[in-house]
């Protein structure tokens, strides 16, 4: 059976409307997308880490109950578990205030196995820090020797962007080692101050990545490969709030691989109908999260799209 393969932050984010906590959940950008593709029944591992304090144990019992083993988050004795206010706006979308409290030391955990075909997801500043690159490093080096398909977010947010040129060779890196590159306008903007999607592809991905996709809210998709470009319109929806569109957007183009069984060797001429099948899922599942204060898929949304799958 095929595997997901995650590697980012957990974090408690709680979440504000009009200056008024609204809600506290589990999350960070891979982690939410693994927690849906956990709930919908994919086999998963997520390799992370945590503090030994409430919010962590908050975190690993979360795991547990939706179907994600522990065995690679480090809980580390020093520090603590990391916490993000998320205040939204007008638009439902959030503005974050991050509180951080990590050890020197680091994913001191060990990785699960990776086989041909598996999925492996990483992305944000998780998979920038300079503190974490060589574990970064070891997951992709080994995910290409073994021809997992590698898929990458860079998650670029506004706070980093002052970093960008400093930031841009790790990026440049990490752009090499992927099969598969998702990001959103916004992160463009903010890396390289240019959010048209055929612009960013042509002068800074398809020279490093065939496969391109932007999400740009919605306004819809946008697929770059080498043999075509192609739009896709959002569905229109009424957001409750934004948080985890992004990653589910992932987490539902990892599903419609999976469903699709899309393999490694496919990717190259993978044909713009089954392109069409894939997004249709990564659709399905960002539009479901903005429907709640839920950073991934509901458990009941997950059986019913599986059944219907």
């Amino acid at each position: 059976m095929r595997k997901v393969i995650g590697i980012g932050e957990t974090i408690l984010d709680i979440i504000f409307e009009g200056n008024q906590p609204s809600a506290a959940v589990p999350g960070g950008s891979v982690f939410n997308g693994i927690v849906s593709l956990g709930r919908a029944g994919v086999n998963v591992s997520f390799i992370s880490e945590t503090g030994n304090d409430r919010v962590g144990n908050i975190i690993l019992q979360f795991m547990r109950e939706n179907n994600i083993p522990t065995d690679h988050v480090n809980v580390f004795p020093d520090g603590k578990s990391p916490v993000s206010l998320a205040f939204l706006n007008e638009h439902s979308d959030a503005e974050y205030i991050f509180y951080k409290d990590y050890p020197k030391q680091r994913l001191d955990v060990l990785f699960p196995e990776i086989h041909e075909d598996d999925i492996v997801i990483v992305g944000s500043y998780y998979a920038l820090n300079p503190v974490l690159r060589d574990k970064i490093l070891e997951l992709l080096e080994t995910a290409k020797e073994k021809k997992a398909i590698i898929y990458y977010d860079p998650n670029f947010r506004k706070a980093h962007a002052h970093e960008a040129i400093r930031l841009m060779p790790t990026v440049l890196e990490n752009l090499e080692f992927a099969d598969i590159v998702r990001g959103s306008d916004e992160d463009f903007q903010n890396l390289y101050g240019k959010s048209d999607a055929q612009e960013v592809y042509k002068e800074h991905i398809q020279f490093y990545c065939d496969r391109f996709l932007t999400t740009h809210g919605a306004n819809g998709v946008n697929l770059h490969t080498r043999n075509f470009t192609r739009h896709f319109d959002s569905p229109q929806i009424q957001p409750l709030s934004t948080i985890g569109a992004g990653d589910n957007f992932n987490a539902g183009i990892i599903y419609g691989l999976l469903k699709y069984d899309v393999r490694h060797a496919d990717l190259p001429s993978l044909d713009q109908d089954t392109w069409g099948k894939i997004i249709r899922c990564g659709m399905d599942l960002a539009s479901e999260v903005c429907q709640s204060y839920d950073n991934y898929i509901s458990k009941e949304f997950a059986a019913k799209y599986v059944s219907q799958s």
